[in-house]
């Protein structure tokens, strides 16, 4: 590997490219079309090639790889930092030479193909649960300007649509009963998209080990399992469940100096939608670990953990909470290769 670096500016059709021979100077600039980009790699000797973690960048990265090629991909909003004066194609790839040079700023792990269509699935899942929502929301409201009331829950509306429409069908006007039965059908049409979705996902969680032994542990089913898969990648880039938890933005925002330190709410940094399936998690792992409190079972230490936190903070602290410390047992039982074991909690005699 010599020590030439290449900084790829990522694009649709143009892709500009900077030479860099050492530190700090640009030997070669290029502008190139797709089929030129393509080419270009064909007769360049391996070296290390330095993209932006944005659309299109871990197919490229898988394929400058099978090529020989070192490649490194940056979070973008790191790299945005570097960028003096106006922003442009040339300052961009400018900027990730300096930003390379960084070594405090963390490359993203490069998904393989299986992991880039578990993002797929859960990125189409989460438009079509959005489109459900909204046409059940439209169809509620449709209603309530006819004056006809709906029982709350989604599943109470939609199974007895029929019987709250019947008694009003002749005081309705023909095209909006069409509409409403348009609603309907779309409806149905998204559930039976979205239960073939996951359907797919519980096949890839049973052909995947790392998967099946997640989704062992309190709180983690298969959504949260299968999308922390496809998000994180590589689960050796973070050195401790700590920073796999810093990452998904679960720990505190710090603003400190000197010799105070001031811990505030958590940052909210990394992935939404990841975040938000793990405190969903861990609010379902607090009720089912009161359940089994009340009903005499044995509890294990990370639900007396979390329930001790419930009595003390208020519930949705709790939630984020139990979901921090999720985070960190889900980067062992990935980092360790090791199935999660539920150690009871020893009563006192």
């Amino acid at each position: 590997m010599n020590s030439v670096t290449i900084a790829v500016d990522l694009a649709k059709h143009v892709f500009e490219v900077a030479v860099s021979a050492q530190p700090g100077r640009i030997t070669e600039r290029r502008r190139m079309s797709r089929p030129q980009f393509e080419r270009f790699w064909s007769a360049r000797p391996p070296c290390r090639v330095v993209m932006e973690a944005c659309a299109g960048a871990h197919f490229w990265g898988r394929r400058l790889r099978e090529l020989g090629f070192e490649v490194t991909l940056l979070p973008p909003h790191y790299v945005r930092a570097y960028v003096r004066r106006n922003k442009t194609d040339r300052t961009d790839c400018e900027a990730l030479l300096e930003a390379h040079r960084c070594a405090g700023i963390h490359p993203v792990a490069i998904k393989s193909e299986d992991q880039q269509a578990l993002t797929a699935l859960h990125t189409a899942r989460a438009q079509w649960m959005s489109t459900r929502t909204a046409r059940i929301n439209a169809l509620r409201a449709l209603l309530h300007e006819y004056g006809i009331s709906t029982p709350a829950g989604a599943a109470k509306l939609l199974g007895g649509l029929r019987e709250i429409l019947e008694p009003q069908r002749a005081a309705l006007p023909s095209h909006v009963l069409r509409v409403l039965h348009g609603y309907a059908e779309e409806i149905a049409q998204l559930e039976q998209r979205i239960d073939a979705l996951e359907k797919e996902l519980e096949q890839v969680a049973r052909q995947t080990q790392v998967i099946a032994s997640l989704m062992q542990i309190p709180g983690v089913g298969l959504l949260t399992a299968t999308a922390l898969y496809a998000a994180v990648g590589n689960v050796h880039t973070f050195k401790s469940g700590r920073h796999l938890a810093s990452w998904m933005g679960l720990t505190p925002r710090e603003h400190s100096s000197g010799g105070r330190r001031r811990l505030g709410r958590i940052s909210k940094q990394g992935n939404v939608y990841l975040r938000t399936l793990l405190i969903h998690g861990a609010r379902s792992a607090l009720l089912a670990a009161e359940r089994k409190r009340k009903a005499g079972r044995t509890l294990s230490h990370l639900e007396q953990w979390g329930l001790e936190l419930a009595r003390q903070k208020p519930h949705n602290q709790a939630a984020v909470a139990l979901a921090n410390k999720m985070a960190r047992v889900l980067w062992a039982v990935w980092h360790h290769e090791r199935r999660f074991e539920m150690q009871p909690v020893q009563k006192a005699a």
